[in-house]
């Protein structure tokens, strides 16, 4: 057997596992429903030191087997610009995911319409002030522009956090990180709420205080597997379980069914001596997603793939085919909402239409 190749990702990132090309390559099985029409809603673009992802390799993974008919490019910190005010270089990111979202329209890259919504940075913490930026890039999106991400996952255990983003425990419910918040609405703009299974029921907070505001929660919420968490799946499944279901009972909230491949998730796939089967997946996954569409519905929750985030722990077509697997007793209605329609509606994309 030839020799493991060189990890495309750092080893030392205790979010993200290395991608091992060879590793994926060892999955064989075919596209289910390979007709069934798919938005997947998050999806990453970047270009750094040690790991590139760009629109060529975001196409290789969606032409694997599955009907791809488009994506949404969800904050990354993606070339920010390198000069100007501090609040405003965020906005380079929009200008980089429109740019690849135009080469996509160009029709020379296959049917799938990458980057149709764009999701990018803007600080909360600039309360009121915060508006500016917004309406710098809706202007950058070029008509793609649908909300904002300001990452607030935080943890006790330092060795969990993301050196990148330091929000504090309760970011969500600061008086000025909601001043900013209430921004977005009446700018037809969404926030995605990415954060830790513990910090649940401040996003249920935060959605009982902006009722206009729509909010999207990231990767499920983030049940977390890793160091204190390790080895404690039941008690972390109950905790979790009944924080979804208080979080549902808000018709602005909805949920992103996926993103959780990563090593803080503790499911350990990347493990095995070959890419997890797509039922493996499903049967690791079975209660959450149940409880997700259990609690708020087929109307208000979308598979997203988290890719390249996740491609250290299976391949994009192993990831779609166990959603397929986890929705085979659903109505046609039901996987329509679930694979395209939620994030069409969500993100105003008119690809369903």
């Amino acid at each position: 057997m030839a020799a493991p190749s060189m990890p495309t990702t750092p080893a030392n990132q205790p979010h993200y596992l290395p991608v091992r090309e060879d590793w994926l390559a060892l999955y064989d099985e075919p596209a289910l429903e390979p007709d069934l029409p798919i938005i997947d809603p998050h999806h990453h673009l970047w270009e750094r030191a040690d790991w590139t992802y760009l629109l060529p390799d975001l196409l290789e993974d969606t032409n694997s087997g599955h009907n791809i008919v488009g994506t949404v490019f969800v904050q990354c910190r993606a070339m920010h610009r390198a000069s100007g005010p501090e609040e405003m270089k965020a906005i380079g990111e929009t200008e980089f995911a429109n740019g690849v979202a135009a080469m996509s329209a160009s029709g020379g890259y296959g049917k799938t319409v990458a980057c149709a919504g764009i999701v990018s940075f803007a600080d909360m913490f600039l309360g009121a002030n915060v508006k500016p930026v917004l309406e710098a890039h809706i202007a950058a999106g070029n008509g793609r522009f649908r909300g904002i991400r300001h990452i607030v996952a935080w943890d006790e255990d330092p060795e969990a956090r993301n050196p990148a983003y330091q929000p504090g425990r309760h970011a969500l419910l600061n008086e000025t990180f909601q001043a900013g918040l209430k921004q977005l609405a009446p700018l037809n703009l969404t926030f995605e709420a990415w954060l830790y299974h513990p910090q649940i029921p401040d996003v249920t907070k935060m959605a009982r205080a902006i009722p206009e505001l729509n909010i999207v929660l990231n990767h499920i919420g983030g049940p977390m597997g890793f160091n204190a968490y390790a080895g404690k799946r039941d008690e972390v499944f109950r905790d979790w379980d009944a924080s979804i279901r208080e979080l549902a009972a808000y018709p602005n909230v909805y949920v992103k069914v996926g993103g959780i491949g990563m090593r803080l998730n503790g499911f350990d796939f990347h493990t095995h001596a070959k890419p997890p089967a797509a039922q493996v997946l499903a049967d690791a996954w079975k209660p959450y997603v149940d409880t997700c569409i259990e609690a708020f519905g087929a109307d208000r929750c979308m598979f997203e793939s988290h890719f390249p985030v996740d491609k250290g722990s299976y391949p994009y077509s192993a990831y779609w085919n166990a959603c397929k697997i986890l929705t085979k007793g659903a109505s046609k209605a039901e996987k329509r909402e679930l694979f395209a329609g939620t994030a069409d509606r969500f993100y105003r994309l008119g690809l369903m239409d």
